[in-house]
């Protein structure tokens, strides 16, 4: 009997102690995640009541909502093979993260978009900003361009043949995740009003360290207009891209609520509302 009117206590105080816990945490009895699953909408059902928001065809937010999954209970693996120590992920997405220590975070957001328009054959829309301000285009890399760096500048040289193949295009990337990141991702990205948010849109702090992760997918209730998103990331070493765990509000996972009186505290990032962010 103690031990129950402690619980009761501790819970009552949790309301007050940890404000950020969503007030729809008590409302879902229902597991989120069919095992069996194999893309983000198959493996992730919405909580009761919510519906997915509609999206249309060949759009980036068709794209992520349908990104390949590893099986259900994968690990994260750095880009050595190793685990991953903190295992802070409900699903991993199924795409290489390279051998190199260098698709981190912002990397992880930009390689996704750059898939994306790959796929959509969008070459002129692949590009990225370095650091230091130097647009790297994919379109000159195809042409056979590569870029040259010493010390702070970047200039182009023709030094290849012209290929469009996705060899050259993941090299491409690799120079790309080498000499951009966070800092430079968050001065290319545009504003969002929280309450506007959209699938694709990026959380994102730009700095050293900084840290970035992407909305890949969001649902809603058509009675209250409550709003819930899903989160991906990568993260320092290099890792597989990975949905993340609502560690805040667990029944609920990987759906975390859109509530303009709180900001989002990730597994391993804070983020505040003013910090989210689009691609043009």
């Amino acid at each position: 009997m103690l031990y129950i009117t402690m619980m009761k206590i501790y819970l009552l105080l949790s309301a007050f102690v940890f404000p950020n816990i969503s007030c729809l945490k008590n409302t879902f009895s229902q597991s989120l995640t069919n095992p069996k699953g194999t893309t983000i909408e198959e493996r992730f059902i919405t909580p009761q009541h919510f519906e997915r928001e509609k999206v249309a065809n060949q759009t980036f937010a068709y794209y992520l909502r349908n990104l390949k999954l590893k099986p259900n209970n994968s690990k994260v693996l750095y880009y050595n093979g190793q685990e991953k120590e903190a295992q802070v992920h409900e699903a991993v997405v199924q795409i290489d993260v390279g051998k190199k220590d260098l698709q981190q975070c912002a990397d992880a957001v930009m390689r996704l978009r750059a898939e994306y328009l790959f796929k959509q054959k969008r070459y002129a829309d692949i590009h990225f900003n370095f650091t230091n301000g130097f647009n790297a285009a994919y379109l000159k890399w195809a042409n056979g361009y590569r870029i040259k760096v010493n010390g702070n500048q970047c200039r182009w040289t023709k030094s290849a043949d012209s290929s469009y193949s996705y060899e050259t295009f993941r090299k491409y990337l690799d120079v790309v995740f080498t000499y951009a990141g966070t800092l430079s991702l968050s001065k290319e990205l545009i504003p969002r009003a929280w309450k506007q948010m959209q699938i694709g849109d990026v959380l994102i702090f730009g700095g050293s360290p900084g840290h970035a992760v992407l909305v890949v997918d969001m649902c809603y209730e058509p009675k209250s207009g409550k709003k819930m998103f899903m989160l991906a990331q990568s993260y320092m070493p290099a890792q597989e891209i990975h949905v993340l765990k609502n560690e805040n509000n667990p029944a609920a996972s990987p759906w975390y609520e859109l509530n303009e009186n709180i900001d989002i505290q990730t597994p391993e990032w804070p983020f505040t509302q003013n910090q989210l962010k689009h691609f043009n």
